[in-house]
């Protein structure tokens, strides 16, 4: 009769002939944070089913990592758009010692944000804040995955004067640090391209009458509105230019706008015709990987797709590469990493600049045909 092995003489024979134990497997937390209530839900379940698809396809790969068999799980955080909520939660996560983070879905949360994530030392990538300031103070774990708001606005603008061949424009931003900022950048690009701003309106990201200030706008008589904010403030805008005559009134705008769900916050408007939006990034159709992920994701979510969760998908990928590399998942070895990353992904191949910067971003321009979002570029 064999002798039973000790715990011990098991480890021993486990570390000497390679065998794996349960007790090797390591549980691993990758963070996430958006709005996951109130009016910008939509886009924080849509960014959610993008990581947890990432998580799933990753612990079917049975990554090893330090010598240690890895099980991704996600701590998903609901900052509900807000710059406190999202500060509060970035500090839960660093508590909580993730290895690592995605998001936020906002710039207004992302940028405070960047900062706990930069004082605890846990690397980031946003997948959707597009506001330049994010990467300003060139913290070594902030990482972008799309083209920031110097494009998207300045695209907008070029577009509108090329092509649409606008002279008249008023603006409309919802004072947060996104919609402020793209506001910012269209209108440098449209006075530039000799345009005249003929009436500038704020709002905020909560409101959904636009009556005072719209009828204010219809005045000035503009040939397009450009509008800084979300989509949840857009598709009421686009009724009440219908409900005021200002159906021969474009509405154009950043990322925020440039969703599905627009086309249904729009119920049925009329001036959803007219409307113009650019998103950083190359179309669906357009991305490397995009064909059978999207077939992939409609499986797992039918009807959740919005806009951003490809991109929350390869942040996710990205952040485990570096681990990878680095063979290591502490957050202060591999972070070193990051910065080598050349990764392809569903959405790109992924490089960044030493600010953490997407290298080469693209930006695409989009249209509502028949209520369908639809590449114009």
């Amino acid at each position: 009769m064999q002798p039973k092995l000790t715990l011990a003489a098991a480890a021993v024979l486990a570390a000497t002939t390679g065998l794996a134990f349960a007790q090797d497997t390591q549980t691993l937390k990758i963070g996430h944070v958006a709005p996951m209530s109130g009016p910008q839900a939509h886009y924080g379940r849509d960014n959610d089913n993008g990581v947890r698809m990432a998580i799933d396809d990753l612990n079917t790969q049975n990554v090893t990592i330090g010598g240690r068999k890895i099980r991704f799980e996600v701590q998903t955080e609901d900052d509900a758009a807000d710059p406190k909520q999202g500060t509060a939660a970035a500090q839960k996560l660093c508590d909580a010692k993730v290895a690592g983070v995605v998001g936020h879905l906002n710039s207004g949360t992302t940028i405070p944000a960047a900062k706990v994530y930069n004082d605890c030392g846990i690397p980031h990538i946003t997948a959707s804040a597009t506001n330049p300031q994010l990467t300003k103070p060139n913290y070594k774990t902030t990482y972008r995955l799309i083209s920031n708001d110097n494009a998207l606005g300045a695209g907008v603008a070029l577009y509108a004067s090329d092509v649409l061949k606008v002279k008249r424009v008023a603006v409309i931003d919802d004072r947060t640090a996104y919609g402020q900022g793209v506001a910012e950048v269209f209108k440098a690009t449209a006075k530039a391209r000799g345009m005249t701003i003929v009436d500038e309106q704020f709002t905020t990201d909560k409101s959904t009458d636009f009556m005072a200030i719209l009828t204010a706008v219809k005045s000035k008589n503009p040939d397009v509105v450009f509008f800084g904010g979300m989509d949840a403030q857009g598709g009421p805008m686009l009724r009440q230019m219908e409900q005021l005559g200002m159906a021969n009134v474009a509405l154009l705008g950043g990322d925020g706008i440039c969703t599905a769900e627009l086309a249904k916050l729009a119920a049925g408007a009329k001036t959803l015709d007219k409307a113009v939006c650019a998103e950083g990034g190359a179309s669906l159709a357009k991305m490397p990987g995009s064909a059978d992920w999207k077939k992939r994701y409609d499986a797992k979510y039918p009807g959740q797709f919005q806009t951003y969760s490809p991109y929350t998908y390869d942040a996710t990928m990205v952040l485990v590469d570096a681990m990878k590399r680095a063979n290591s998942t502490d957050p202060k070895v591999y972070v070193a990493k990051m910065h080598e990353t050349s990764y392809k992904g569903v959405t790109a191949n992924i490089a960044f600049e030493p600010n953490g910067e997407l290298k080469n971003p693209a930006m695409t321009l989009y249209m509502y045909k028949d209520g369908k979002k639809s590449a114009l570029n």
